[in-house]
């Protein structure tokens, strides 16, 4: 509606090709004019949209779709925690009204839903995400992990149905649809997972017979174990990364044969080509997909994954400096941590406590003659036996915070000798 194809707007938009969201700002796809006021949703305003009618049956299996302009006028804004605590019996004045009428029947949708989540054999993975804190004068107040809630869950497996209405919508219309696809792990990937989860006593299934199902009961076995959190991290490393693209290979992490990117269109441009997809089979509008971007599709494709990594790459530098900034008045101190990769050169750790990441040079390692053994990811000592391995848990002093490159330096704190000597590689 506000941005037609080929305007300003709309060049400006695809060359961002996503917001990208930082600790203290974001960096909005569109203007804020449109992002925080025309086309954001407020209490009791209507705002122009692209409406989803969705009919689950009682197995949270997809039955129905309709999709249509339309103008919302919505009730209430409410938090992720205001509509948690709602439902866990702390309503307020705003969601006390809404229990039973929309809270509540939401959450029972939703719990169709993850039954049909289940059903399928999604990934899940449980990776604790960092937040940083800042105060009003743009120092950091303190590195904490964001809490998941059901509140959080139950949008995401809305967006998750409007998504695969969309591509539903979509697919076979004259090749219309632009997909968000996840393919699985290359068998060069899955032999290192194997490698790994062998050296921990966890067999893998071969690469044919792979299925997200498979890589999920791994990490329900192993939850609250010692290895939960490791497996995570190298299960993720294994993984392909999603994209966009024209043609449909299906998303193997959500174990969907069709998937799109429909609900955001605010922040990322791949959802307004859906928008525009669906607009122009459907005969909603002259500002569906002009035949100019049904052509270029493979390029529009190509160009938003590109934003999309250098958006992901960019907030995770920015966050690691923020870490930084915050670690600087801490060197010296001891942290208890894991070990989060292992190079020939040395060791990654990662605080338990804040996240923070750093290395571990190998003359940062309690005195030995160490041997990289990458099969196991752990580096082995001859002499006295020390082995560190990937996910083990260690003490670290922090030895450097550098504030420019968010770049952190670690010594592990040995039980018997806390000094840091040099040590030497076993000759080869």
């Amino acid at each position: 509606h506000y941005v037609k194809p080929k305007s300003a707007l709309d060049n400006e938009a695809y060359k961002r090709g996503n917001s990208t969201y930082f600790p203290d700002r974001v960096v909005p796809m569109l203007p804020e004019a449109l992002s925080n006021e025309l086309c954001s949703l407020k209490p009791h305003v209507n705002r122009a949209c692209m409406a989803v009618h969705l009919w689950l049956d009682k197995k949270g299996e997809l039955t129905k779709w309709k999709f249509e302009r339309a103008v919302i006028k919505s009730h209430a804004r409410l938090t992720y925690e205001q509509a948690q605590r709602a439902m866990d019996g702390q309503p307020d004045k705003t969601t006390a009204s809404l229990l039973d009428t929309v809270i509540k029947p939401l959450y029972r949708a939703y719990a169709c839903l993850i039954a049909a989540r289940l059903e399928r054999g999604t990934l899940e993975l449980e990776l604790p995400e960092r937040k940083v804190v800042i105060n009003e004068d743009g120092t950091v107040k303190a590195i904490e992990m964001r809490e998941r809630l059901d509140s959080h869950k139950l949008i995401e497996e809305f967006m998750i149905c409007a998504n695969v209405a969309a591509a539903a919508q979509l697919e076979g219309k004259g090749g219309l649809c632009l997909y968000r696809v996840h393919d699985k792990p290359s068998e060069i990937k899955l032999d290192a997972l194997r490698d790994f989860l062998d050296s921990i006593g966890i067999k893998l299934v071969p690469f044919k017979q792979l299925h997200p199902r498979m890589l999920t009961h791994i990490l329900e076995n192993a939850a609250g174990g010692e290895h939960a959190q490791v497996i995570n991290e190298v299960m993720l490393r294994s993984q392909s990364q999603a994209v966009y693209s024209h043609e449909n290979i299906g998303h193997f992490g959500l174990a969907l044969a069709k998937y799109a990117h429909f609900t955001s269109p605010i922040r990322r441009y791949a959802d307004l080509v859906v928008h525009r997809g669906l607009i122009r089979s459907l005969a909603l509008g002259n500002d569906g997909l002009t035949d100019d971007e049904i052509k270029k599709l493979d390029k529009i494709a190509d160009h938003i994954s590109g934003t999309e990594r250098r958006s992901v790459t960019a907030e995770r530098d920015v966050v690691d400096r923020f870490t930084t900034l915050f670690m600087l008045d801490k060197v010296g101190a001891v942290f208890p941590a894991r070990i989060s990769g292992v190079a020939r050169f040395g060791l990654f750790a990662r605080l338990n406590e804040t996240g923070a990441d750093g290395i571990i040079p190998f003359n940062a390692l309690p005195r030995d003659y160490y041997e990289y053994n990458e099969k196991r990811q752990a580096m082995v000592g001859q002499r006295h036996g020390r082995v560190y391995q990937l996910g083990s848990k260690i003490n670290v002093r922090l030895e450097q915070a550098d504030k420019l490159t968010g770049s952190m330096g670690f010594a592990i704190v040995d039980e018997t000798d806390t000094k840091t000597p040099r040590n030497k590689k076993k000759p080869k």
